[in-house]
């Protein structure tokens, strides 16, 4: 067990990609975490397959590094506002943050986002100007940038009398001081180190008292069942020790039994006797622990107050796949795996809210947003499910009769050319401009106020309209009354008439029609979309047709058949792209859009009741 004093735990919050976890790389590199010859991955930390892909963070994860004897935890959080879940549980673990902010794009919303929990919680910052090696970087308007953002939060001036350190986590060098622009102003990250060791106090507690255990993070492991991750709080924490679970100070109570208790170092988690105050360590052995519940002693239980999280304001129907082609690739196609699957994903998740619908087979699940959502879906259909899903809707909320839905914060960064588009897009979609300023280098950053509604599909649309220059993030900001009706997508879709094959010949007469998703070779069915239309109506079309062939010669030649390539159907495209009577099919190996009714005449039914 380490003395209190030796040890520190800090988290890493930023933006999304202002560089946490290739920091964070470069702090478990220098602190010889690994060996010489150890072979080790970029952005070690991103573990699961879908963070490496994209290179984002999703979940919160916890690593220790040893500097002068030292024991210092730090904790990798996301940065989208969609985790902001994790965000909210990383911070109740640590003493301390280092926040992150990029030379050159300044403060943006989630860096206010996660700031904003940290100073709620009272934690000392620690700002960490990142990528000042980069081209058009301006540390100072950054530095200030930061500081007005903290006083605009209610930061106390304790917390507004901020470290700088100045850094370059992909070459991994920092600097307390300013040095010339394009040269290294430093050798190692040993000033960092040394920074969090000044600044962040050691966690108070005493050893003798009762035990104290918040638990943050879940894992999992087929061998020991479920593990608790969490801040030993006070108390001292042993193997084999008898516990009582607690659910906040009124809740329900349980005994149980600690079989093992670990901490980690490095990467790896070692197995401990005990651990004291201040230490982040890994429990198992109580089968049914959750997020929130408090660890403490048997005679004397001191619950801590449960973990508030932000209430979700989106969400989707999830179903059972019900079309011809269903079963084929999938194998978990039940709505019972669907459900146990969704229950399994609610133990560590917190954000996410799961309820049965009226209908058999439908669920209805809530997230904080389209990525929470979509992460999901690709990680059940990794893993072999199969299944449907409505258009994202709001969550709205009844004030004194009124209906009020959620606001978003949205900031877009554009190029000046773009930014008439863009306005208008989103003047139509019912934004309202709260702020604009140019950075003199032909971009400009527009910030809005704007429904969440507003922004369901908005990101195709906006990627269009920038030519893929445009940067664009939101985070959740509050309910208002009801805005007013939005309109929806302006084109109509393509209806495939028949179940079959597509054949080249079919697309070949279709290509004027519109954009399609399908390729030759592709099975459709009756009722499944097979393109977008040119114009406002749903068209039905006839996608298996082939060439009537007869044994006449003929003594024209054959014109070659020009295809435009389908458009890729990606999870979120779908998800972005469908309306109220459609669905999204997922399977393992596709992607399919649908119509809710398959038959042309239950469509035309549907019409006329709504």
């Amino acid at each position: 067990m380490t003395t209190q004093a030796a040890i520190r735990n800090i988290a890493i919050i930023a933006h999304v990609d202002h560089g946490k976890t290739t920091l964070v790389d470069q702090l478990l590199r220098q602190s010889g975490t690994f060996r010489e010859n150890e072979k080790v991955a970029e952005r070690v930390m991103d573990s699961n397959d879908i963070e490496r892909e994209r290179g984002i963070t999703i979940l919160a994860k916890n690593c220790a590094v040893q500097w002068q004897g030292t024991h210092i935890n730090i904790v990798d959080t996301p940065g989208h506002a969609d985790f902001g879940g994790e965000v909210e549980r990383a911070l109740s673990m640590v003493d301390g943050v280092v926040l992150l902010i990029d030379a050159q794009e300044g403060p943006m919303p989630q860096t206010r986002f996660v700031t904003k929990k940290a100073l709620a919680l009272g934690l000392k910052p620690i700002v960490v100007v990142n990528k000042v090696d980069k081209p058009g970087s301006r540390p100072d308007y950054v530095i200030n940038a930061a500081f007005e953002l903290f006083d605009k939060l209610g930061a106390n001036d304790e917390q507004l009398d901020f470290p700088v350190v100045y850094a370059s986590g992909l070459n991994g060098w920092a600097a307390l001081a300013e040095g010339t622009p394009g040269e290294a102003w430093g050798n190692d990250m040993a000033p960092l180190f040394d920074t969090v060791l000044k600044h962040v106090p050691p966690h108070q507690g005493d050893p003798a008292a009762p035990l104290q255990l918040q638990i943050s993070s879940l894992d999992y492991s087929t061998y020991v069942g479920r593990i608790g991750v969490g801040r030993v709080n006070a108390g001292t924490v042993k193997a084999g020790m008898d516990v009582m679970v607690c659910q906040g100070a009124d809740g329900p109570r349980r005994k149980g039994r600690i079989n093992q208790v670990l901490t980690f170092k490095g990467l790896e988690r070692r197995q401990a006797e005990s651990a004291g105050p201040g230490d982040i360590v890994l429990i198992n052995g109580i089968e049914d622990i959750g997020i929130g519940e408090t660890v403490t002693a048997v005679d004397a239980p001191a619950p801590l107050p449960m973990l508030k999280v932000d209430e979700p304001t989106l969400t989707m129907n999830f179903c059972v796949n019900t079309s011809p082609l269903a079963g084929r690739e999938g194998k978990f196609v039940t709505s019972r795996q669907i459900w146990d699957r969704l229950q399994k994903e609610l133990l560590s998740n917190v954000a996410l809210r799961v309820k049965e619908s009226g209908e058999d087979g439908i669920f209805e699940v809530s997230g904080r947003g389209e990525l929470h959502l979509t992460i999901l879906l690709e990680n059940m259909r990794r893993e072999g499910y199969e299944l449907a899903v409505s258009k994202p809707r709001v969550v709205f909320h009844e004030v004194n009769g009124e209906r009020h839905e959620p606001i978003e914060l949205l900031t877009v960064d554009v190029e000046d050319q773009h930014q008439g588009g863009v306005m208008q897009a989103l003047g139509e979609r019912k934004g309202e401009l709260v702020n604009m300023e140019t950075d003199g280098r032909g971009r400009v950053r527009l910030e809005y106020r704007i429904p969440a509604r507003g922004l369901i599909g908005f990101s195709n649309e906006f990627m269009n309209l920038t030519r893929g220059t445009g940067l664009i993030s939101n985070i959740f900001d509050g309910y208002e009354a009801y805005k007013g009706e939005i309109a929806s997508r302006k084109n109509g879709v393509l209806i495939s008439m028949d179940d079959g094959e597509i054949f080249t010949y079919a697309l070949g007469k279709l290509d004027d029609r519109g954009r399609m998703f399908v390729k030759a070779g592709d099975p459709v069915y009756e009722g499944m979309i097979v393109g977008i239309h040119n114009r406002d109506n749903d068209l039905v079309v006839n996608a298996t047709r082939t060439k009537q062939l007869t044994n006449f010669r003929v003594s024209g030649k054959e014109d070659a058949i020009k295809i435009t390539p389908p458009i890729d159907l990606t999870l979120e495209y779908g998800v972005e792209f469908i309306e109220d009577d459609e669905l999204v099919e997922i399977t393992p190996k596709s992607v399919r859009l649908r119509k809710r009714h398959l038959k042309e005449h239950e469509r035309k039914r549907a019409s006329r009741e709504a």
